[in-house]
This record gives C-alpha cells, sequence and structure tokens, in this order.
C-alpha cells in the first residue's frame, strides 16, 4: 500500500494551520507557495479536507482557510481517508474464484484472504486512530509550545525583502 503525495501535504496543511494565528485565515496563495504545489492542486486537497471536516473555507477579500476543529481532534485516520477514502488496501475482486472451480474452496479461499487483509486494515485503523494532529505537535515542538504565527505576513514580509534585494 502507498499513500499519495496529497497525504503528506495534507498534514503539512494541518500543522501550518495549527500554528496560525487563531482567528486569522491563511490564504490559499501563502499555503500554495509554501508547499510549491499549484493553486489548482491544491484547491483539490483543500476540498477533500473541506468535506471531511478537518478545515474550512472563509470567503472574502481576506478569507482563507483555517481548521474546522482542534488538532486533538483530528486523526491521522481523517488525514488518510479524506485523501485517499476508506481504508482498505486489497482490492478484492473475488479473483480466488477463478483458481479454484468448486464453489467451496473458492469460498473458503476467499474468506481467509479477505480476513488476512481486513485484519491488516482494522490495525492500520486503529493505528492511526490513535495519533492525533496534537501529537504530532507535541512531537515537533517537544517542550516549546506551539507558535502561533500569520503565516499571511510572514510570506508579504519575505515577497517584500525578496523586491527589495
Amino acid at each position: 500500500m502507498k499513500l499519495t503525495n496529497g497525504v503528506e501535504q495534507a498534514i503539512c496543511i494541518l500543522v501550518l494551520l495549527a500554528t496560525q494565528e487563531k482567528q486569522i485565515p491563511v490564504a490559499t496563495d501563502v499555503v500554495s507557495k509554501k508547499l510549491e504545489v499549484s493553486p489548482s492542486y491544491l484547491k483539490k486537497i483543500m476540498r477533500k479536507l473541506v468535506v471531511r471536516g478537518i478545515i474550512k473555507s472563509v470567503p472574502g477579500s481576506k478569507g482563507g482557510v483555517t481548521l474546522a476543529k482542534d488538532p486533538a481532534a483530528i486523526t491521522m485516520l481523517d488525514i488518510v481517508e479524506a485523501m485517499e477514502g476508506e481504508m482498505k488496501m486489497f482490492p478484492d475482486h473475488g479473483l480466488i474464484e477463478k483458481v479454484f472451480n468448486d464453489s467451496e474452496n473458492a469460498g473458503r479461499g476467499q474468506k481467509i484472504i479477505r480476513n488476512v487483509f481486513n485484519g491488516a486494515d482494522q490495525q492500520l485503523i486503529e493505528y492511526f486512530s490513535s495519533i492525533t494532529g496534537e501529537d504530532l505537535l507535541k512531537q515537533g515542538f517537544g517542550d516549546m509550545q506551539t507558535p502561533h504565527l500569520d503565516w499571511n505576513e510572514l510570506t508579504e514580509d519575505k515577497k517584500k525583502s525578496g523586491e527589495s534585494k
């Protein structure tokens, strides 16, 4: 099982928004520049996160995106399933029935295979459910308090300093 780049990008969006000053949305072009992804691709990622209730979109000239809930309430499973869909690694097209022509062996074989992969899915679900956005922040910042920045201003300052060179 290999996750798409969207999972990593969604995690970065979560961290970026969790370190943003409260009540100040981050402009989507700022997020696009920080992650170095095209605005159109970023909109697809953000849409998935909005639909899952992880982030919310704030309209207007001072709009952008914010977290929809506290990082402690957002699990890694939320992020993975927002980007990849339901946690299910085995496609299960019933091909074992083509191996065994009789239905008894085919049915038993199919049940064995399903149980193996359902068990693996369950372990992944439990693991990803046990890790929250807050856990990531605590691990990343250690004993330091999570900083609260205004990514919009930091990006503007960077643009201005680049323009004056």
